[in-house]
Parts: C-alpha cells; sequence; structure tokens
C-alpha cells in the first residue's frame, strides 16, 4: 500500500475485529478499553447482505434480482470472514480529511497482521468494486485493482461482468 505524502493519516493499532458485518463494513474494539468502532472500509463497495434501500437500488441499476445479488453479498462477506475473522487484530489508518462517511461509520484502511491492506485484497480478489462515493486518496490504485479483478474474472466478477 502507497500512502500519498500530502495527505495526512491517522494511525491506530491495538485493535481487533469483533464483528464482520459485510464485506465493506465492520465493527472493532480496542484491546485495551471498552471502545469500539464501526468502520466502513475506504474507496469500495461490496454487494449488499440485507434487502434495503441500497439493494433495491442496485436491483433497478443492474437489472438483477435482489436475491441474486444478496448472494454475491455473501460471498464478498464469507470471503472477508476467511482473510479477517473475528479476533484478528488489525491496524487501523485513516486519512485526517477524510475521517467519517455521510452516517458516521469511521472511513479507514484495515491493515491485517501479515501487513495486508483488507481494502486491497477485496478488490485484487473480486470482492468489492472500486467506488468513488467516499473519497480516498487512493481511489486510482483501487480503480486498476478492480479493474484487473474484472477483466482475469475473478471472485464475483468469475459470475458477473458488473456488480
Amino acid at each position: 500500500m502507497q500512502y500519498n505524502a500530502k495527505a495526512p493519516y491517522i494511525v491506530e493499532t491495538h485493535w481487533q475485529i469483533e464483528e464482520v458485518i459485510d464485506g465493506d463494513s465492520i465493527i472493532i474494539s480496542h484491546l485495551f478499553s471498552q471502545l469500539q468502532k464501526r468502520i466502513r472500509l475506504y474507496g469500495l463497495d461490496a454487494p449488499e447482505v440485507h434487502i434495503n434501500r441500497k439493494m433495491i437500488e442496485e436491483e433497478q441499476k443492474s437489472h438483477l434480482a435482489a436475491h441474486f445479488l444478496r448472494q454475491f453479498g455473501f460471498m464478498s462477506l464469507e470471503y472477508v470472514l476467511s482473510v479477517a475473522p473475528p479476533k484478528t487484530n488489525v491496524t487501523i489508518i485513516t486519512e485526517t480529511n477524510n475521517y467519517y462517511d455521510y452516517w458516521k461509520r469511521q472511513l479507514a484502511y484495515v491493515i491485517l497482521p501479515g501487513g495486508e491492506c483488507l481494502n486491497d485484497l477485496l478488490l485484487i480478489n473480486g470482492y468489492a468494486k472500486a467506488t468513488d462515493k467516499f473519497y480516498c486518496s487512493r481511489l486510482a490504485e483501487f480503480q486498476t485493482m478492480n479493474r484487473e479483478a474484472q477483466l482475469n474474472s475473478v471472485g464475483i466478477y468469475s459470475y458477473i461482468n458488473n456488480f
């Protein structure tokens, strides 16, 4: 993961994944306190696992049934659980100028114990798509990762060309 020197970052250590909500959201807790945070991963969007407003919008845009799209959401969720299950220790990196999303969730790059960035893994392996919905300094890089996953038909792209 390359960081833009112009974008100041806050690095938070000693966190652990408590719950994987879906392919782009997790709940973490601090190892030495009772503090918990809901984290939204920067620069990507994974399919929904619940029928909600966003799912209905995606259904209309993609012309695919919500129950079909939901299966992709479960695939993304299962992928996150396979690489970052609950109790995984993580480091959270947040851009200081872009800290929260519209729903007041903290945006973050989630770094796993081996140094891999969860955001990158989801894109490279085709379980999320790059999005500019929530700005991040790595958007161009994320778009390239997304396109390569699409061209290589990996993850969800092995079933469908767009989601």
